[in-house]
């Protein structure tokens, strides 16, 4: 870590959730002052009693904090499944390219639908369907099959379907070995699996019932905080009320923005683009020719078994030791 990455995410902004709570942590912090202002001129006191407060407080921070922790729960899972697609989508490529047709033509096409794969599970999960929202894929599958793709029903289905009929034609040409069909049938089930399991986390938010109990709890408390706090902290209060009312504000917003791990809109997404553009960059590195293999030479061989020795020698050594103490 940088030397000073300390200070630059302590006073960092982007890709915090403070900006996000401004307007809300102002507004709790204006209340307070409002409550203060009045209780003082009425020199009303023992409103509400601090010690009860602090359970209350207790209890809402860890209900925060299981909102907070179920939202991670859905980020990593989708970014695990994320590097499903990019194992799954290698794996096809290759079986593709090394034991298909070695047609150059039919190779490249091949390759570019499934690098389309995970470019087009981008946009479907980012509910992208028209044209001008995935014209990117231009570049990939060519403006023709990107209108097409943008009129079907369901659009990694469609790339699916395609990587399927180039398999198809492969195997009844005799090109592709049946064994080797089975293997890239199975790589791109998989790939239908991912983006299923993609879809569902989508399609399955946090209960609703549970982040409305949430934050009606959280608006009560924050209401009712200067009134408890007022009779201690005095004019300090709306500091006070501030201080309080950031990390739970923070910690609600940050549950809400990992709900969603697809949306470019959300806080610390998952970087879709530049996965698809890795896994496309490295498809498309395929084409190319391996060099021919040199083998081993006698010197190579002694480097490293000299290489392999030199660790064993240690380690004796220190077994020796031990065992003569």
């Amino acid at each position: 870590m940088p030397r000073f990455e300390f200070w630059r995410e302590v006073f960092r902004l982007r890709g915090s959730a403070t900006p996000l709570i401004l307007g809300r942590l102002l507004g709790f912090t204006l209340f307070a002052a409002v409550v203060t202002a009045i209780m003082t001129y009425l020199e009303a006191t023992h409103i509400l009693a601090n010690s009860h407060y602090e359970y209350i407080g207790a209890v809402l921070a860890l209900l925060l904090v299981l909102r907070t922790n179920a939202g991670y729960d859905r980020w990593y899972e989708a970014r695990k499944v994320w590097g499903g697609i990019v194992n799954q989508s290698r794996n096809l490529g290759q079986i593709g390219v090394i034991y298909g047709p070695q047609d150059r033509q039919w190779r490249e096409s091949y390759l570019r639908w499934v690098a389309a794969f995970s470019a087009v599970c981008r946009h479907s999960l980012r509910k992208q369907t028209s044209f001008d929202e995935i014209k990117d894929l231009v570049k990939i599958v060519g403006r023709v099959e990107t209108e097409r793709l943008a009129q079907c029903n369901h659009m990694p289905m469609y790339v699916v379907r395609r990587i399927a009929e180039m398999l198809k034609q492969a195997v009844d040409e005799s090109q592709l070995d049946r064994f080797y069909f089975l293997k890239a049938e199975e790589e791109r089930a998989r790939l239908i699996d991912h983006i299923g399991m993609c879809e569902r986390i989508l399609a399955t938010p946090l209960a609703l019932a549970f982040s409305i109990k949430i934050r009606r709890f959280l608006f009560l408390y924050l209401s009712f905080l200067p009134l408890a706090l007022v009779d201690y902290v005095g004019v300090f209060t709306p500091l006070m009320t501030l201080l309080v009312a950031y990390p739970l504000l923070s910690l609600d917003q940050i549950g809400v923005e990992l709900q969603d791990p697809f949306s470019h809109r959300r806080l610390n997404h998952l970087p879709l683009g530049d996965i698809s553009t890795m896994i496309r960059n490295n498809l498309f590195a395929s084409l190319e020719d391996l060099p021919e293999m040199v083998p081993f030479e006698e010197k190579d061989m002694e480097i490293e078994i000299e290489e392999v020795r030199k660790p064993n020698t240690i380690r004796s050594f220190a077994v020796n030791s031990t065992v003569s103490s």
